[in-house]
């Protein structure tokens, strides 16, 4: 494949953005080299090569960044009104859909990923999130209360911001995430150091440059491209970070949790899935064969929520396993700027390599190749779309593997299905598919899932809280539950005698 920077319906934003050379750090308001003066690599995931230079970030330009959110947090930003915090952050929401076709394509570049998502999802919820949340700027009440304690008082409570938060999100969904945590930390009063992941780097970046134009003032927002041992780790274990927000891994989940003890810093993790897919007899063959490929081609299944495992009944299970495996053959891969495209690259070849041991590890055990399980042609990290016919014991339907490569797997009544798609460590979501909604409502109530879609799959919004049970997190994003976790609550009693 020829380099991706030539494609012709590339915007001239995006090209400037990537070719400048090194990409700096948003600390304290000014674009800085980092103090190692290290640069990296950001790599094209559709040819292999090269894609942009950036400055690389470490434990010294994390101290740099907290000390500039200290700063601007005991400074303009704490001293701001919650009305115009409101207005700085829709303002910023403008920006950003003004300049929805550059974040796109520079999106879909860095991360693979079809730019018809990216322009459909990512942008679009990016902005909504960054709106709805500037709606609750003048709306963080407390409340008086009714004590009984001996006297007279006025008792009543207080949300205060938090302080210096740091936010660490991955690579699969770089902007939109950030606003996940972004906004809400913002909305609250607080400061953010960003660190995006390393390999997808550049919408953070160019995030720094609209929040500028936004006059959100110096220090609230840092952005600081570094992996994740050095910057990251720094980041997690800082004594002035009050709070942590990370998106990723669940054994990286484990490692901030141990970093944090030190200084009992607050956290929320979104952490990995192995969510099932339902399927009963009653449901619509088409609409779940649709279903289906959302649940885990979408983004080329590098995706914590995947429906990863596919569990059909034994009435309707070659009816529908016809119609999944005939539309995983048609999906047309390619580089993710290309319009055609409907399933991208893998991210990195690290990535693909580890993809595509699980695929050889699943034949092994025994699992039926039903399509894909090829990688694709050239320098790109790509997968075909795979479908096996396999076990609950296996580990292709235990472990995340965050790829395209989806477990089929047959079930006979709903205590059978319940029990075996609960037996997980993992509880983010679970998708359910019926006519018959008592039913399936009931099988929503049973499944150990943070979210459970009947009759559809990946509905997200600002509004919707979204997180995990057990081992696919802690707290929760989006929504009004969301501040809870950016704020703390304070108790004020007033002796009024």
């Amino acid at each position: 494949m020829t380099s991706t920077l030539e494609t012709p319906t590339l915007h001239p934003d995006v090209k400037r953005f990537v070719q400048g050379a090194p990409l700096r750090l948003l600390i304290g308001g000014r674009r800085v080299a980092s103090r190692s003066e290290k640069t990296f690599q950001t790599m094209d995931p559709a040819t292999g090569e090269p894609l942009a230079e950036l400055y690389e970030a470490d434990a010294e330009d994390v101290d740099d960044a907290v000390a500039a959110s200290r700063r601007a947090l005991e400074g303009t930003w704490g001293n701001i009104s919650p009305a115009e915090r409101g207005r700085l952050l829709w303002k910023l929401a403008d920006l950003i859909e003004e300049h929805a076709e550059e974040l796109s394509q520079l999106e879909s570049l860095d991360t693979g990923k079809p730019v018809t998502e990216t322009s459909m999802v990512d942008i679009p919820q990016t902005v909504d999130h960054f709106r709805y949340f500037a709606g609750w700027t003048t709306k963080l009440t407390g409340e008086t209360l009714p004590v009984s304690f001996p006297g007279e008082y006025l008792a009543y409570t207080r949300r205060e911001p938090l302080g210096v938060v740091g936010a660490i999100v991955p690579w699969n969904f770089p902007l939109m995430i950030a606003s996940w945590k972004l906004a809400p930390a913002l909305a609250c009063g607080n400061t953010v150091v960003l660190k995006p992941s390393e390999l997808t780097p550049l919408t953070a970046l160019r995030l720094g440059e609209l929040v500028q134009e936004a006059d959100i003032p110096p220090g609230v927002v840092n952005i600081l491209p570094g992996y994740g041992p050095t910057a990251g780790a720094a980041l997690t274990r800082h004594p002035e970070v009050d709070k942590v927000s990370f998106t990723g891994s669940t054994a990286v989940g484990r490692e901030i949790v141990r970093n944090s003890a030190d200084h009992f810093q607050r956290l929320s993790l979104e952490l990995g899935g192995k969510s099932p897919n339902i399927v009963f007899p009653d449901a619509d063959p088409d609409a779940v064969a649709g279903g289906v490929m959302m649940s885990i081609f979408f983004n080329q299944g590098e995706v914590c929520a995947a429906g990863s495992r596919l569990y059909l009944h034994q009435n309707i299970y070659d009816k529908v396993l016809e119609k999944v495996v005939e539309r995983a053959h048609t999906i047309r891969q390619g580089p993710g700027v290309d319009l055609t495209t409907q399933m991208g690259p893998l991210i990195s070849e690290t990535h693909r390599d580890r993809v595509w041991g699980y695929i050889q590890r699943g034949k092994e055990e025994g699992a039926r190749v039903l399509a894909g399980a090829e990688r694709g042609e050239g320098k790109g990290y790509f997968i075909r779309p795979t479908v096996l016919e396999g076990r609950d014991d296996m580990e292709v339907a235990r472990e995340e593997i965050f790829g395209p490569v989806l477990t089929v797997l047959p079930f006979k009544d709903v205590p059978d299905v319940v029990k075996r798609a609960n037996d997980t460590p993992y509880g983010l979501v679970a998708g359910v598919w019926s006519r018959d909604i008592a039913k399936a409502v009931r099988v929503a109530h049973s499944l150990k899932a943070g979210t459970v879609w009947v009759n559809g799959y990946n509905m997200i919004d600002a509004a919707s809280p979204w997180g995990g049970f057990k081992q696919s997190g802690v707290g929760r994003e989006m929504g009004p539950y969301a501040l809870e976790h950016y704020t703390e609550v304070k108790s004020v009693w007033v002796n009024l005698t």
